[in-house]
């Protein structure tokens, strides 16, 4: 089964799916959660379940929220540790972060 993403603006994350076993049903598999202030949104605590480590979904889950954003026009300030490490591993995703904080957050 692949993995889902899908944002809840009631909890300011957005959410990864996944079902534990194969062909089990679908659960919560980890979140990235943000903080939307006018055009920024600010990523601060991501987080993936340990019994759904190794799977790669830390990467399937910023990589969605990070596209969400750019469809969003938004800007983003990775205060996260694992998204700011993430957006440095794939270079196309710096633009997102404003050009006057790319420094701020080793960018």
């Amino acid at each position: 089964m692949a993995a889902r993403v899908a944002d809840n603006p009631d909890k300011s994350r957005f959410e990864i799916f996944e079902a534990v076993d194969e062909g089990g049903p679908e659960e919560r598999a980890g979140f990235a959660e943000y903080h939307l202030y006018g055009k920024e949104m600010a990523f601060i605590h991501t987080e993936v379940d340990p019994r759904f480590g190794g799977r790669g979904l830390g990467g399937i889950l910023a990589r969605a929220a990070l596209d969400a954003a750019r469809d969003r026009g938004l800007e983003v300030l990775p205060f996260c540790p694992f998204i700011r490490a993430w957006i440095g591993k794939h270079p196309e995703y710096v633009e997102l972060v404003p050009e006057g904080q790319r420094a701020r957050f080793g960018l």
